[in-house]
């Protein structure tokens, strides 16, 4: 009896879930096109949200740093809301359903997270589009690092008409954010189009673009070990140093032997977002004969997550102004993630007189709206004679 017991009790607990959880969900009417039952842009602008879940209870669409706006369901099982014409841009997403946040699943635009759990949609116009435009191509490259004893991947850019008998090219390595993957710069900050159609205007010098994997997951420093209040203590700075040795041990070597790019300082730049903005800070003020461009957008800084080699550097304004031919910060002025990191390095960068180019963005946040438009600003100027 007692070996039959917690059978009977398991068996017991089966039997009394809810029904409905245990069918298979719904599905849109086979009769009817799918158009009906998932999200579209219109062609003023605005976003027509629709998500197919006739059991919900109450759903409603977050787009972006917007309050939540409430859909509406249909006799036929089908939520939905209408935003207002929207500027050309891509959009963050998702919806909650009856408190429950899920991506849009009627799509094929996740954001690329190690966590996933919104949406992208692009409203086309912009510099974000594919145009009729020569194009670059995009590898996905696999390497093994030595740094890191593991196998890595990173996304290489090529601008158009490279090839192994082009001239040498500068170098761009480009880190994304915390949470989000090497994917982040590709899907969602659109490079490689931003890339392709400033390349067409000539407004851009031909360049290679690298973008690694912020994340190193070392056994020490993997991300979803540490709690949001011990980050800045205890994973950025571990994590900072093992992505800085793969940088210098591992991606620049593999560039050099692979690719024809230039082997000098003022032919590579380091640049990033957020954490990856802690990252170019870290190895770009740490390898100063190494980078000749360095740019942190909206970066964590060593404000509140201190580094020896950086704050040595920093405390050397000579040498940091000799070294580097640009030396960038930005942010959103209503940046609540990382105001006081920012803040805290420009105080420093004037207080020392190291020369820098400062630029915010009014009335925006922790967000891509600040971060492309840096891109796009800090494309038009680096590699420049």
């Amino acid at each position: 009896m007692r070996l039959l017991f917690p059978l009977f009790v398991l068996a017991g607990c089966v039997m009394s879930l809810p029904a409905a959880a245990l069918d298979a969900p719904a599905a849109p009417p086979a009769e009817r096109p799918l158009k009906e039952f998932v999200t579209s842009v219109e062609k003023d602008g605005s976003i027509s949200f629709r998500l197919y879940a006739p059991s919900a209870k109450a759903v409603s669409v977050v787009l972006g740093s917007h309050d939540p706006m409430a859909m509406q369901r249909s006799d036929d099982g089908v939520w939905s809301a209408k935003s207002e014409p929207l500027k050309p841009n891509l959009y963050e997403y998702y919806f909650n359903i009856d408190g429950f946040r899920s991506i849009d699943t009627g799509t094929n635009a996740p954001k690329p997270q190690r966590q996933v759990n919104t949406s992208l949609i692009l409203v086309p116009g912009s510099i974000l589009d594919i145009r009729n435009v020569p194009h670059g191509d995009l590898r996905l490259v696999t390497l093994h690092s030595k740094a890191l004893n593991s196998e890595r991947q990173m996304y290489v850019y090529t601008p158009p008409g490279y090839s192994d008998a082009s001239k040498p090219l500068p170098v761009l390595y480009l880190y994304h954010g915390f949470g989000d993957t090497a994917g982040s710069w590709v899907e969602q900050g659109r490079a490689p189009q931003i890339l392709d159609n400033l390349l067409a205007e000539k407004k851009i010098e031909p360049m290679i673009v690298v973008i690694p994997d912020t994340e190193t997951d070392v056994s020490e420093a993997i991300a979803e070990n540490f709690p949001a209040s011990d980050r800045r203590k205890m994973f950025y700075p571990t994590n900072a140093d093992a992505a800085d040795r793969e940088l210098i041990e591992d991606l620049i070597p593999y560039m050099q032997k692979h690719y024809r790019v230039r082997n000098n300082a003022d032919g590579r730049a380091v640049v990033g977002l957020s954490q990856g903005g802690y990252q170019a800070l870290v190895s770009g003020l740490s390898h100063l004969g190494t980078f000749g461009w360095v740019a942190t957008f909206s970066g964590v800084s060593t404000t509140t997550v201190p580094n020896k080699a950086v704050d040595a550097a920093l405390n050397n304004p000579d040498k940091i102004n000799k070294a580097l031919r640009s030396f960038t910060v930005t942010v959103g002025t209503k940046d609540q993630v990382v105001g006081k990191d920012v803040a805290g390095l420009k105080a420093t960068l004037d207080d020392k007189k190291i020369v820098h180019d400062y630029q915010d963005y009014p009335d925006l946040q922790h967000e891509m709206d600040v971060w492309r438009p840096s891109l796009v600003a800090f494309l038009e100027k680096v590699f420049k004679k």
